[in-house]
């Protein structure tokens, strides 16, 4: 085991990596599965996005606020979302996504830890969503308590290669960088 020794001088610094995918699905698959649960939306970031499709998922599928809980939990060494927020859990069903991150940000506190900075690639070839990044960025931010500089979302596609190609689902990767 290696341990290096610290100092007061010394600032630990943590990176953890997230990553998160669900099935797009039609609005009516998604009420046959989901019957009571009222229009289901897009979400992304907590942004709702104007689509044919919706992301199927036990809270309310906001993959991008799932990618970055595991990558800040990741970080400050306490498992992932799933061990959190089990999705066999009714609690969670149909929750809203940052009703999680807060609780995730209760937990690294605890911990007392401070998010240096967030950098999150959503991967979807559709819905487009650049003209919503400022708003997601600013929402992330908001939950969090940091400068909008800290947090960085971009987004790409497939070039409609694979799964999120042929537009069956999406991927999102979150890392942070811990104090």
């Amino acid at each position: 085991m290696c341990s290096f020794p610290l100092s007061a001088n010394i600032i630990l610094m943590r990176i953890g990596h997230g990553y998160d995918v669900h099935k797009l699905v039609s609005k009516e698959e998604y009420l046959q599965i989901y019957p009571s649960r009222k229009e289901p939306q897009l979400i992304l970031a907590g942004v709702v996005f104007d689509h044919d499709k919706v992301l199927l998922g036990h809270s309310d599928a906001d993959l991008v606020i799932h990618a970055l809980c595991d990558a800040l939990l990741g970080a400050s060494a306490q498992r992932d979302i799933g061990f959190h927020f089990p999705d066999s859990s009714e609690e969670f069903a149909g929750l809203n996504s940052f009703v999680l991150l807060n609780n995730v940000q209760k937990l690294l506190e605890k911990k007392s830890f401070t998010i240096v900075n967030i950098d999150i690639t959503l991967i979807a070839q559709e819905p487009k969503v650049a003209k919503k990044v400022p708003e997601m960025i600013e929402k992330i931010a908001q939950a969090l308590n940091l400068k909008l500089d800290q947090v960085n979302v971009k987004a790409t596609t497939t070039e409609k290669l694979g799964f999120i190609g042929r537009g069956e689902g999406m991927a999102c990767e979150a890392v942070c960088l811990l104090a």
